[in-house]
């Protein structure tokens, strides 16, 4: 399960179109403050991450990517390369989380989409370092699911009493989260 949060702004959304050509995007950022490209931004990331929840990734991505155009966001990154990784490109999700980290260390959502997308590829040695930056994230909800994640890992790689540590430090940070308390009582299973 990978950490995507959905992050609520206080921005209304902008008037808008979301097929702005390059140039039109050029033209108003050089007539608009960042905070105002930053609000333009943020909309077509509302726009994009709508049409991603109705699983139309083509146009969830071409419209994260204006947002990037306008003004990048750690967010838009990191939603594009979920999007990416729902067509089945996994590379690319991982240097879209990069690309995030790059413009916002502190957002933890693509360390722990890295370290997810490690799993999936089988790479669960190095998908651990990901997983624990997001753990330290200043910036990051929901919190528990690196925890949950490397609790995974753990289990996968038979160290039972890890994993259960993790999946423990998750449901500090969520109690009552169902999954978590699955895990871990087929994990306390497995020591009795």
């Amino acid at each position: 399960m990978r950490g995507f949060e959905l992050l609520l702004f206080s921005f209304p959304p902008i008037p808008s179109s979301p097929l702005l050509t390059r140039a039109h995007r050029a033209n108003i950022a050089s007539i608009m403050d960042d905070d105002a490209l930053l609000k333009l931004a943020l909309d077509l990331w509302r726009q994009a991450m709508r049409l991603h929840m109705n699983n139309e990734l083509a146009r969830a991505v071409d419209l994260y990517t204006k947002s990037i155009e306008t003004f990048p966001t750690a967010e838009a990154y990191t939603f594009r390369g979920w999007a990416y990784e729902g067509m089945g490109r996994i590379d690319d999700a991982i240097a879209e989380c990069r690309a995030a980290i790059a413009v916002d260390p502190s957002f933890g959502n693509p360390y722990n989409d890295i370290g997810a997308y490690l799993i999936a590829k089988g790479q669960l040695d190095e998908a651990i370092a990901w997983l624990e930056q997001a753990k330290d994230a200043p910036r990051y909800e929901p919190r528990h699911f690196p925890f949950m994640n490397l609790g995974r890992v753990y289990a996968a790689k038979g160290m039972v009493k890890r994993a259960i540590e993790e999946f423990e430090g998750a449901l500090a940070l969520a109690p009552g989260e169902p999954a978590c308390e699955s895990a871990l009582a087929q994990l306390r299973a497995m020591l009795n």
